[in-house]
């Protein structure tokens, strides 16, 4: 069983039709949302078409909700896909993660710093 499933009512910020927002609990930066599947589907991989199609209208209610309340300067929207990709939870989850001026370095690169050393070109 997905430890998504135990979510509580109360922390879920917004419900679709097929996915639901919490704040992530183990944040990246202020703000940081996840989308989650309500049927446990494995990754992006399995979304079917009307999933597919509700997900960017879920992508932009997230950013709504960061900017009530946070004011970022960018944002990194990922899935991880297989555990080869560092995926640990195998139900469907989006992360909008909020970026702020100068919290890091050098943001340059962006999600390819998932290998870091691919991430300068």
């Amino acid at each position: 069983m997905s430890v998504f499933f135990n979510i509580t009512e109360d922390r879920i910020i917004h419900r679709g039709t097929h996915f639901f927002l919490i704040r992530d609990v183990y944040p990246v930066s202020l703000g940081h949302v996840l989308i989650i599947s309500n049927d446990l589907k494995k990754d992006y991989f399995e979304l079917n078409e009307t999933e597919i199609t509700e997900l960017p209208l879920m992508i932009l209610k997230a950013k709504e909700l960061i900017e009530l309340e946070f004011q970022p300067d960018g944002y990194n929207i990922g899935m991880n896909c297989g555990e080869s990709a560092g995926q640990t939870v195998f139900h469907f989850h989006c992360h909008v993660i909020p970026r702020y001026k100068d919290d890091m370095e050098d943001p340059r690169g962006g999600v390819r710093g998932v290998i870091p050393e691919k991430q300068k070109y």
